[in-house]
């Protein structure tokens, strides 16, 4: 579609966006669709696969395990919203996403990356209620409880994204329609405005600050506690089990917040667009691949489960 003109010569409004992706010839993308495809058919499997185990196995049915499949349906959705369309743009001649496409995409990935950290923060919640106040859990972390929880972070996603989405895509882009990436993420964006972007800016690193800081303030707190009483206990077996669950929740937590300080939460991420694709192939798709192998290879639960589930599979 054809740029728009304000009735000043030299301002340029533009329709459409193009998604400039990786660089390389015909033999590196063929590369990079195969490391994709195969990143997202692993995301998509792995992912669908926790869902349905916790759905179907009633042992499984706990406030741990609700918050683990909702933290597995996000990172479905997550990858969802960008593999696909990244997929197509790698042996594409045009590589356009319409304004309006682009906005959508933007606000999906912003509402689903922070409701996963508050899903990372409400599961640190719910291990420091289940270890530290046994005799409390149940009816702290009742069903409505956990309901409550997770459409909080939802909420709260959704929040964050709107103003995001709503300050971003009110800013002239006037200068270029070609973004800097694979997918249209706030950074490359700024780049591309003729406007001023101080406020954006401001909001970016004010907001995604506050939620990592406040999140990751939740969980070391959650975990100072957990840790003191897993000191205390005198039975081997339970530190063991208690470790494992914890130690799946705290690799998932590092790997997601790592990435997210050194994409949104620090003014030098503004200025390394290079490594900010290759980081950004790590948390919009290998972390969601992860996260599933984390949660079941540590965990002895959902590896139990998966065994019942394939044994009735085979039975049938």
């Amino acid at each position: 579609m054809p740029p728009k003109r304000n009735g000043n010569l030299s301002m340029v409004y533009f329709q459409d966006f193009v998604l400039e992706g990786f660089e390389g010839g015909l033999d590196t993308q063929a590369l990079l669709f195969a490391v994709f495809l195969a990143l997202y058919m692993v995301t998509v499997l792995g992912n669908l696969l926790m869902i349905i185990v916790i759905t179907l196995d009633a042992r499984l049915h706990s406030p741990m395990y609700f918050f683990l499949k909702n933290l597995s349906f996000v990172d479905l959705c997550y990858s969802s919203v960008i593999a696909p369309k990244a997929l197509a743009n790698f042996f594409s001649s045009s590589k356009v996403i319409t304004f309006a496409g682009c906005a959508m995409q933007f606000f999906f990935l912003s509402l689903l990356g922070t409701t996963e950290a508050f899903l990372l923060g409400v599961m640190a919640y719910d291990r420091f209620m289940a270890i530290c106040n046994p005799l409390r859990y149940p009816i702290t972390m009742c069903q409505s409880a956990c309901t409550r929880l997770v459409l909080g972070a939802y909420c709260g996603g959704c929040l964050n994204s709107i103003v995001q989405t709503s300050f971003t895509f009110h800013l002239p882009f006037c200068s270029s329609n070609r973004i800097n990436h694979f997918f249209c993420d706030v950074v490359p964006l700024l780049k591309l405005s003729c406007g001023n972007t101080a406020i954006n800016e401001l909001l970016l690193f004010g907001i995604c600050g506050l939620i990592i800081v406040s999140v990751t303030f939740v969980i070391l707190i959650s975990y100072g506690y957990i840790i003191a009483t897993i000191l205390r206990m005198g039975s081997g077996a339970g530190r063991s089990k208690i470790f494992s669950t914890c130690g799946s929740h705290m690799t998932a937590v590092t790997l997601f917040f790592g990435t997210a300080f050194f994409m949104y939460a620090q003014p030098r991420a503004i200025e390394s667009m290079e490594q900010g694709k290759v980081v950004s192939v790590f948390y919009t798709l290998v972390i969601p691949m992860l996260n599933p192998l984390i949660y079941s290879v540590r965990n002895k639960d959902v590896k139990e489960a998966l065994r019942r589930l394939g044994q009735k599979h085979t039975a049938m």
